[in-house]
């Protein structure tokens, strides 16, 4: 069938119509659910208690291998590898020597060992994907789960600025990695307020041992409390109270990457990592003579698998280890050593508690043992088997932890019930029984009076809630919003399946007796009706009504 001039004309026009609608809709499911801004306006808070910390160290290493597998050495001398937990990215490596005479177990993080078996507490921190140095590093010190539009920023820089525990710390000093350190420095509300001491990007090689990398880190710890020998201003900044310093070690990374987390590469520097920690203890202890203020946290971002990568939710890249000691952090349990499974059966380590924690819990854990505000942005939930204090300490710093929560359910209520026509409440939350001022009010009695631990198992209730609430409004959009896209695309669908018949099949004549007919600005109607419905309900206002994607419980 020959194509007339107008049929040409109107190919032309549905194949722009198409490519224009394709691009619309394409980036409206990115502005839809790759835009999160973060709430904002809440109020902040924090235990009205003396906190049993002035200072916190924590130590980060940049990736964390599938911690507790067993690896395998093909030409290794050592009949039997066990990987018993924690050291420094990857897990310890223990080697068990067998003879006739004696069963002697090796370990390339000795200190770390020890502070687990006689110091503090340990278990396993529980990430989320996507498994990445930066959404890590959010959850660990911001206390939130990042959401996917860092992915197009290339989780180098803020997509919006959050709250984080070294915001609200009285000063941060941060070694290490360029890719990490600036972000949370950049955030602050006062960038002074965070230090960064960092070496070039340059320096990231994955053609050679990183070792070196960690090197810097711990040198240039140690050279900051040397200098403050001699400095009487640095020494006094020093020694303030509410002060973190974060020790970002990326060698582990870089060779688990470049050389596999089974390389010799990889064992010499969990060695190094861990030697590295015991001199920075031991230098910080004599600094501050032994006042037994000082806190400390090893933790990891993410895991790795065998072949070097990580991302995915593998539990290789999503298992990273936690050990907490120091002031304010109960010392091992081997009263009631619960907490193991078969994952843990062959770590040597089943005397011990094990105590696992989701990943964003960590912020909170960190700002009640050094008395800041909690980020307001967590999500976090504070893991209370880690700390040791008063039963009051602890009912307190849960109540605060419920708080911050309910702070955003609450803004995040507000601003929803300002934009929408219809608008439902959560149900949970807004009953006779259930709403935030009565379960408030409800913990606060049960403090006063001393009814600590009914008042921390209220203050978990309404974590629950507020943070079943959030995800409530989440997703309070998202099947009106699928319903437009959806509705859209078949609308173009039928309408495109029109112009083909009209046009191919039953010819010029027939067609102009479909368009006669109103079948095509039926159509037509129909498909522009819900293409400005979707950029009236997303885009009428912006700030309230892109559907965020933070990862809540």
């Amino acid at each position: 069938m020959a194509l007339t001039a107008a049929s040409l004309s109107s190919r032309n026009s549905l194949l722009i119509i198409g490519v224009v609608f394709h691009l619309v809709y394409i980036f409206s499911i990115f502005d839809i659910y790759f835009k999160s801004p973060l709430i904002h306006g809440m109020t902040p808070y924090h235990v009205e208690l003396p906190a049993p910390a002035d200072r916190l160290f924590l130590f980060v290493g940049e990736f964390l291998r599938g911690f507790f597998h067993i690896p395998t050495f093909p030409h290794s001398h050592v009949p039997t590898l066990i990987l018993a937990l924690l050291t420094t990215l990857q897990a310890t490596v223990f080697a068990r020597t067998s003879s006739s005479n004696c069963d002697q177990l090796v370990t390339k993080a000795p200190f770390l060992r020890d502070v687990i078996f006689n110091q503090g507490t340990w278990g396993v921190s529980h990430t989320r994907v996507p498994t990445e140095s930066r959404p890590g590093h959010v959850a660990i010190i911001a206390g939130f789960y990042e959401d996917v539009s860092a992915v197009t920023t290339g989780w180098t820089m803020n997509p919006v600025n959050f709250d984080s525990v070294f915001n609200q710390s009285e000063h941060t000093w941060s070694f290490g990695s360029p890719d990490i350190l600036p972000m949370f420095q950049h955030g602050a509300s006062d960038p002074s307020r965070v230090e960064t001491f960092m070496y070039g990007a340059h320096a990231e090689d994955f053609s050679s041992d990183a070792t070196f990398l960690d090197t810097f880190v711990f040198d240039h710890v140690t050279d900051l409390f040397r200098n403050a020998t001699t400095d009487p201003i640095l020494a006094a900044r020093l020694r303030r109270p509410k002060i973190i310093f974060f020790l970002h070690l990326l060698g582990l990374d870089i060779n688990g990457h470049a050389h596999r987390p089974h390389s010799p590469e990889y064992i010499n520097n969990i060695a190094h990592v861990d030697k590295g920690i015991q001199k920075v203890v031991e230098l910080v202890e004599k600094f501050y003579g032994n006042d037994g203020r000082t806190s400390y946290v090893f933790t990891a971002d993410h895991g790795m698998n065998n072949r070097g990568a990580h991302g995915d939710g593998h539990p290789d890249n999503t298992r990273t280890p936690l050990i907490a000691w120091g002031a304010g952090v109960r010392k091992p349990n081997r009263t009631h050593p619960t907490g193991h499974d078969d994952f843990s059966r062959d770590w040597v380590l089943n005397e011990l508690q094990r105590n696992d924690v989701k990943q964003a819990d960590i912020a909170p854990l960190m700002a009640s043992l050094v008395g800041l505000n909690y980020p307001v942005n967590s999500v976090g939930e504070l893991p209370l088997v880690y700390l040791e204090n008063t039963p009051l300490f602890k009912a307190q710093a849960t109540f605060v932890n419920a708080k911050e929560i309910l702070a955003q359910y609450q803004v995040k209520y507000d601003m929803k019930q300002s934009t929408e026509l219809f608008f439902k409440p959560f149900a949970p939350l807004s009953n006779a029984t259930h709403t935030p001022t009565i379960l408030v009010s409800r913990i606060q009695s049960l403090i006063d009076e001393a009814r600590y631990d009914e008042a921390e198992l209220l203050c978990l209730t309404l974590i629950d809630l507020s943070l079943r609430g959030l995800r409530y409004f989440q997703t309070y959009d998202w099947l009106f919003l699928r319903g437009i896209v959806s509705a859209g695309y078949l609308g173009w669908m039928l309408y495109s399946l029109n112009y083909v018949i009209a046009t191919y099949v039953v010819g010029d004549e027939l067609a102009s007796v479909a368009a006669k007919g109103g079948i095509n600005h039926l159509v037509v109607s129909l498909s522009c009706g819900l293409f400005s419905s979707l950029l009236v309900h997303c885009y009428a206002f912006p700030p309230f009504l892109h559907t965020d994607f933070f990862f809540y419980p």
